[in-house]
């Protein structure tokens, strides 16, 4: 071989080796990376408690509640009234850090979707702590980057527990018009600080599910198309990366359970149209946990995907992460049911026929918006086997029958104290008469009360209140009263199951 052939064969030896060389440390950095961010959010995770706003452990809180926290905060955190709501509520913004590159986050542009609000608290707790082993995170957020946070951007609502404004105008399609206050001084936020980055912060339905898997989705983000053919550029991008991340930390947490939005593009948008302001806009929704009604949980997890996602812009971290990762995350799928009932059997005009039932459970509020109870529905009869609930049951062989009324009328729901509800539950016996009777009070027993309606499941139907039995012969397997077979004990936080008809 002559000399020279043979030296640029030595030369593109060396070459393919120095390009694998390359890759390998790439992706040396890449697991370097990422196995870190996975151990600060397991450290997150674990220490949360010690962070955790203990004034906040209800979601129906009001603007009120906030204020005492708000002033009570300290360096290296500041406090200022960004502007006012249209019943002149203040709304207040939180700085913290003093870096080149400005944050934003908001939380309640939706009344009612108050979990980012508490973890919002948690996160202010989190910055004023030091000497707990977190100190070199903190310091990586609080000199790269200044982080202006807006923890109840429609007070009004949140007054209500309503997702819209006083105006009764959905703030989050508002972002053309501006004819709320609060949306106008979300855009006025976004122009004067321009963020880098912002954080639109929550609630989704929970009865979302993951892709057709059956799971609930626990938590959702969407990396917001800031035109008509959802074109990608540096700015969405980033969002891309950035969620890239976050994933990858909770799945450790969820897995399974995290889903995101379809990027069908929103002009009325304020998330789409952030995104084409020219700040990379991040989505995190809180969905629903089992046996989590107050979302204490989905609060814990935001506070460690918010802290890391910090964590990664402020050493440029996210940069690496590839985008393809985010499209492999599944979409969100077909709703669940709350109460999946499958294969059951109903007796109509003598004949017996197999149904699934799908039940959901619906949130009412009382008077002031504090607290709520559940009045659930039938929301589906039939062939149901490509739906999931989020609690199932198999009712093969069972049959659904209504449930048996107490001979004797009552006065007022008081008079509930005087008999043995378990004894009579045993037997069938749900349904009660009463003379007298105020619907806004639920009766605290797992009891169905008949004021003025009927007795449900004679015959089955869709929207009446799910209260009826499963039986396996003469023997009573399921009683279920209002959409619930499983009794609640007296002192647990969880609304109650009873029922007024």
């Amino acid at each position: 071989m002559p000399a020279c052939v043979g030296g640029r064969a030595v030369a593109w030896e060396r070459h393919i080796n120095m390009k694998h060389l390359y890759i390998a440390i790439i992706l040396l950095s890449l697991m370097s990376s990422a196995l870190q961010a996975q151990d600060i959010a397991r450290r997150l995770f674990d220490a949360h408690d010690t962070f955790k706003e203990k004034a906040l452990i209800h979601r129906r809180f009001k603007h009120k509640d906030i204020i005492p926290l708000l002033n009570a905060l300290g360096k290296p955190l500041s406090v200022s009234q960004a502007g006012e709501s249209l019943e002149g509520r203040a709304i207040y913004k939180v700085k913290a850090g003093t870096g080149a590159t400005n944050i934003l986050l908001w939380s309640q542009m939706h009344g009612d979707e108050a979990t980012a609000t508490m973890a919002l608290f948690d996160i202010f707790n989190f910055l004023q702590a030091k000497n707990d082993g977190f100190d070199a995170l903190r310091q990586a957020i609080l000199s790269q980057m200044t982080v202006h946070f807006v923890p109840m951007l429609n007070p009004d609502g949140a007054e209500r527990f309503q997702r819209r404004t006083a105006t009764d105008i959905d703030m989050n399609r508002d972002a053309l018009r501006l004819q709320t206050p609060e949306g106008a001084l979300l855009k006025q936020l976004q122009q004067t600080l321009k963020p880098l980055v912002g954080f639109n912060l929550h609630d989704q339905n929970p009865r979302y599910g993951v892709g057709k898997t059956g799971k609930q989705a626990v938590v959702s983000f969407l990396a917001t198309a800031y035109d008509e053919d959802r074109n990608l550029n540096d700015v969405r991008q980033r969002s891309m990366q950035l969620i890239v991340g976050m994933n990858r930390v909770l799945q450790q947490f969820i897995p399974g359970q995290i889903a995101r939005y379809d990027d069908e593009f929103e002009p009325r948008a304020f998330g789409d149209n952030i995104q084409k302001w020219g700040t990379t806009l991040i989505l995190i929704e809180s969905g629903g946990y089992k046996g989590d009604s107050e979302k204490m949980a989905i609060r814990r997890l935001n506070f460690v995907a918010i802290l890391t996602a910090l964590k990664e812009i402020a050493d440029g971290s996210y940069k690496q992460e590839p985008i393809a990762d985010y499209q492999a995350i599944p979409e969100n799928g077909r709703a669940l049911f709350d109460v999946l009932i499958r294969n059951a059997t109903v007796i109509r005009e003598g004949r017996p026929v197999m149904v699934d039932v799908g039940i959901n459970h619906n949130e009412v509020s009382d008077e002031a918006a504090r607290t709520f109870q559940y009045k659930s529905v039938v929301e589906d009869i039939g062939d149901l086997s490509t739906f999931y609930g989020i609690d199932e049951i198999d009712a093969t062989g069972l049959t659904l029958v209504p449930a048996k009324i107490y001979p004797e009328t009552l006065d007022t729901a008081t008079d509930l104290a005087k008999l043995d509800l378990p004894a009579l539950r045993r037997d069938g016996i749900l349904v009660f008469k009463i003379r007298k009777s105020s619907k806004k009070e639920f009766p605290v027993q797992p009891v169905h009360l008949l004021y003025e309606g009927d007795l449900p499941a004679q015959p089955l139907q869709l929207e009446q209140i799910p209260t009826f039995l499963l039986k396996k012969g003469d023997q009573v397997q399921y009683q279920f009263v209002n959409g619930f077979w499983k009794e609640v004990p007296p002192n647990a936080s969880s609304p109650q199951n009873g029922v007024v008809d």
